[in-house]
Order: structure tokens, then C-alpha cells, then sequence
């Protein structure tokens, strides 16, 4: 089609990540399917990122993203210079016709401060709006820079200067669904999953407290702070309390872990994280905070297994309500969801990710916003 894109992954993780890395493993998704659909696109990451693209930028040899334990003033030009890169390219060549940035504020602060001669952007908002009040309460990008959200709660909740800038919302996907309806079943066991980065906001305090009240195995799949592992986690010490993660791993979490019935297994990826969600029961997610995304809710429709979650954030639109999972607005009643859970057919949830959640689906709807971020640029600013 004739589209050239500047894809900003950013400095932190390689593309596809090592392991946990949400918007690296959507950069990953939807790379392929725009190249199929005949986008030709710049990678901008770290050096040993292994996607495949049509050309590649790099400041950082590696990932720097365990640099972020480091105090902010030693930290806070990591995101800078790798947004340096990215302006220093655009300015230097003609042949770029869109940035489609990833890179949390910075990203967007820098791209709109290049001013009407720089080239369209969007700048898709992976994270709570809530976070950054001072940039996006006072957001000017002109004509020339938009913005997309992964699901319309999320951009619901933005400040009005953010909205006035959207061209709307697409919700995320996984490679899981493509074919997700042909998959075989999986026998399931007994044990529920929650699956995500161990904090406040991902309400694990409430889902091993059910655990250990209802009676049911619990796995925690995912990160405390920057620990994948256990043992990780184990040999950092007491350091490793700096981070408010692990701190709240360690008060609200841990004393309820006792390797039976509750069990961290660290992260988990590729066909292990497979196996292990599609023998589940359900997954859990009794979230505390409005979940702007939700690919592990796609994941594991995907695979078969029924979602029992608060209903907050995007989960309403992702989750059929007693089709592919249960919904509730009350904590205290997620342990009955759960036990429902088991009426709820694995098929239904692997047609659905089938129809909604495919990275061709995701793609198609990119495209869409690429031709309008370009026609809302103007003629004369997609030349430039």
C-alpha cells in the first residue's frame, strides 16, 4: 500500500520481549500483519530486539528497563535519548510517512513539541490516563498529532484536551487466536490463574485470600517488580524492597503463598503459559484499577478458559457476560463466579477470540487509523 512507518517500541525491552513486556508483545502482534498488508516498517528499539522489519533503529545496544530501580535523576534521560534517535531519523529522511509511538509521555511530549514541520503521529495509549494529568490536561498536538486507546473505557476516562485528540480505540490481540476456533480441547483442571504483574491494582491480595477461604489451587503467573523468578526474588534481599511491588508482594501476597494450595510459579511464556492457562478452571482478575488493555483476558478466551473478573476497566467489553466468563461489580463474589465458571463452554471463548481478537482484526483497524491521522495531518504536512 505504499506506507512507510516509524514503529516506537522504545528503550526498555528487545521486541519480542524475554519474557513479561505488555506493549513490546503488542508490537510484536502487529508488526507481521501490517507487513502483510503492506506497510513497510522502521523498527525503533533496542539493538537486540528480533522482530522482523523492514529497517531497523537503535540507541541502546539492550533493554534498559532494569535501569528503572535506579533513582529518577540517574534514569531520566534513558527515554530521552532514545526519543533523540527517533527525531534525528525523521528529520533526516523524507520517506516516513507516520510515527506510531508506544513510548509513555515522553514519547508524546516529544513528538508534539517537533511542532507543525514534523510528520504524522500516533501515539497509542497503553496505560491509565490518570497518570499524567499535567501532559495530557494541557495536550496540543495540532492537526498533525493523534492518539488511539485500547479499549473505550479507557479513553473514557481521559482528559478533555487527551479525547480531542483520539481517533478512536483498538482493542488488543494475541497470536493465540488465530485459529483458536479449530484448536482441540483441553482437559481442565482445578486450578485458577491469575495472570499479570503481581501490584495493588491487579488485586492478587484478593485472589489468594479466596484461595485460601473457597478451597481452590491458585497460580500466580507474572512479575514482582523487576523478579521473574522466585529465586530472583530470593537473592535480591532486602534491596529489593526499594520497590513498592515487592513490598507489596511481600505484606499482602506472600504470607498466604504456601506452595500448595496458593503457588507463585514467577513468569511464565510460551507454551508453558499455554498449558497452563488452558487446563485452568478459569482465570481470575480481581482487578482494583481500571485495566486499560487486557491481553491476558484475550489470551485466555483464546485458549478456552472462561475469565471470572471484577468488572472494571475494559472488561465489560472484552468478556461476554455468562458466554465466555462472569462479571461482577462485588469482590465477596467472585468465589461463586467461580464455581459457575465451569458452565461456561471453552468453545464459546475460542470462537469469540477467533471473530474479535485476531492481530489481522487489530491491524485492519491500524490501518484505518493510519489514513486518518494522514488525512487530519493535511496534505502538506504528509509530505514534509
Amino acid at each position: 500500500m505504499g506506507l512507510t512507518v516509524l514503529m516506537n517500541a522504545g528503550p526498555w525491552l528487545s521486541v519480542p520481549p524475554p519474557g513479561y513486556g505488555g506493549i513490546e508483545n503488542v508490537v510484536a502482534t502487529l508488526v507481521p500483519e501490517l507487513r502483510r498488508l503492506g506497510v513497510r516498517v522502521v523498527l525503533a528499539s533496542v539493538g537486540s530486539s528480533t522482530l522482523a522489519a523492514d529497517e531497523r533503529l537503535s540507541v541502546f545496544a539492550d533493554g534498559q528497563f532494569p535501569s528503572l530501580q535506579r533513582p529518577y535523576n540517574q534514569v531520566c534521560g534513558i527515554a530521552q535519548a532514545h526519543l533523540g534517535g527517533v527525531v534525528r531519523a525523521v528529520r533526516g529522511r523524507d520517506d516516513i510517512d507516520l510515527v506510531h509511538d508506544h513510548v509513555e509521555a515522553v514519547g508524546l511530549a516529544t513528538l508534539a513539541a517537533m511542532g507543525p514541520d514534523g510528520p504524522p503521529v500516533l501515539h497509542t495509549l497503553h496505560w491509565d490516563l490518570a497518570k499524567h494529568p499535567d501532559l495530557y490536561g494541557q495536550l496540543d498536538g495540532g492537526d498533525r498529532v493523534r492518539v488511539n486507546g485500547v479499549s473505550a473505557a479507557q479513553l473514557a476516562r481521559a482528559p478533555a484536551a487527551l479525547r480531542a485528540h483520539s481517533v478512536g480505540h483498538a482493542h488488543l490481540a494475541t497470536p493465540l487466536a488465530v485459529d483458536a476456533d479449530r484448536r482441540p480441547a483441553v482437559e481442565k483442571g482445578e486450578h485458577v490463574v491469575v495472570l499479570g504483574r503481581i501490584n495493588p491494582g491487579k488485586g492478587q491480595e484478593v485472589a489468594v485470600r479466596l484461595a485460601r477461604r473457597v478451597g481452590f489451587p491458585l497460580v500466580l503467573a507474572g512479575p514482582v517488580g523487576p523478579y521473574h523468578r522466585p529465586e530472583e526474588l530470593a537473592a535480591a534481599g532486602d534491596q529489593a524492597r526499594q520497590n513498592p511491588d515487592v513490598r507489596y508482594w511481600d505484606e499482602r501476597v506472600a504470607p498466604y503463598v504456601d506452595g500448595v494450595r496458593v503457588r507463585w510459579v514467577g513468569t511464565v511464556v510460551g507454551r508453558d503459559r499455554d498449558d497452563l492457562v488452558a487446563s485452568a478452571r478459569a482465570t481470575l482478575f480481581p482487578l482494583r484499577w481500571e485495566e486499560p488493555g487486557g491481553t491476558a483476558v484475550v489470551e485466555s478466551l483464546a485458549l478456552g478458559t472462561p475469565v471470572v473478573a471484577t468488572a472494571r476497566g475494559c472488561l465489560p467489553e472484552l468478556v461476554t457476560h455468562g458466554r465466555t466468563g462472569l462479571l461482577t461489580e462485588d469482590e465477596d463474589e467472585l468465589a461463586d463466579l467461580l464455581v459457575a465458571a465451569t458452565l461456561i463452554e471453552p468453545d464459546e471463548c475460542r470462537q469469540e477470540a477467533a471473530r474479535r481478537f485476531t492481530p489481522a482484526v487489530m491491524a485492519r483497524r491500524y490501518v484505518e487509523f493510519y489514513d486518518r491521522v494522514r488525512d487530519l495531518a493535511g496534505p502538506v504536512l504528509k509530505a514534509a
